[in-house]
């Protein structure tokens, strides 16, 4: 991040608005008007439309001690997508709703939006709107994620039937690792400044926490593969939680 720091009450809401949002690129034909109106519109000719809104708020969801902006605005993208392909939906457009207090800079907020655009990219969704205000303390984001399916293709929780093969992408617990190693070497950095983490060899577990990945190439099997599950779910909360959503 820049070493300058430019208040944002410099630029005022729109000013700022307007230096966060200058350089969007739509990847979507469905995306009909962005940022900039006094609301989107989109339109999935003829496709169905998911939706779905997570809050990530600081000190419960993030720690701004060990978690870099970049990261944070990539993540807040990438749970949102999570949960539409668990649809069986493909992403095309989010919303990004933030509050934040006065410790936070113009500087700041770029390097968060260098996150979002970054995901925006990898996972082809347009930035088409959203809200900035100000927060007492803290920061907080509100990311609604819109996806597209075709008519009746979308793939629920509650469609597991007794017999079914339960299978789960990927490994699971490596994010809980990177957590746990982080909190530790947070306690020892607090009790002591002068020792500075050590997190050598550990960079798939703390990267599967600061900046997971969706799994668009498991929905692009299923569509190529001419498979469609009876049931998914995003497991971003935990397995032995989640199974029994099914």
């Amino acid at each position: 991040m820049s070493q300058e720091r430019t208040e944002v009450g410099s630029l005022g809401e729109f000013g700022l608005i307007e230096h966060l949002t200058k350089n969007i690129e739509f990847h979507n034909a469905s995306t009909l008007i962005g940022v900039g109106d006094d609301a989107a519109v989109i339109d999935h000719y003829g496709k169905q439309t998911v939706l779905t809104n997570d809050l990530l708020i600081e000190g419960v969801h993030f720690d701004l001690m060990y978690t870099p902006l970049r990261h944070l605005g990539y993540k807040t993208v990438v749970v949102n997508v999570s949960d539409l392909y668990a649809m069986n939906a493909t992403p095309t457009q989010i919303l990004i709703g933030i509050a934040f207090s006065n410790r936070f800079s113009v500087e700041a907020l770029d390097e968060f939006y260098e996150g979002v655009y970054a995901a925006c990219a990898r996972y082809g969704v347009d930035l088409i709107g959203g809200d900035t205000a100000s927060s007492q303390k803290g920061f907080i984001i509100s990311c609604t994620a819109i996806g597209e399916v075709a008519p009746d293709e979308y793939v629920k929780r509650s469609g597991a039937r007794k017999g079914d093969l339960l299978c789960v992408s990927g490994d699971l617990g490596a994010a809980y690792l990177g957590l746990l190693l982080l909190e530790r070497e947070k306690k020892i950095y607090l009790e002591n400044p002068q020792i500075q983490p050590d997190l050598e060899g550990e960079k798939y577990v703390v990267g599967r926490l600061l900046k997971p990945e969706a799994r668009k190439d498991i929905v692009e099997f299923f569509a190529t593969a001419g498979i469609r599950p009876t049931a998914m779910i995003d497991v971003s909360d935990g397995l032995s939680s989640e199974v029994l959503h099914l």
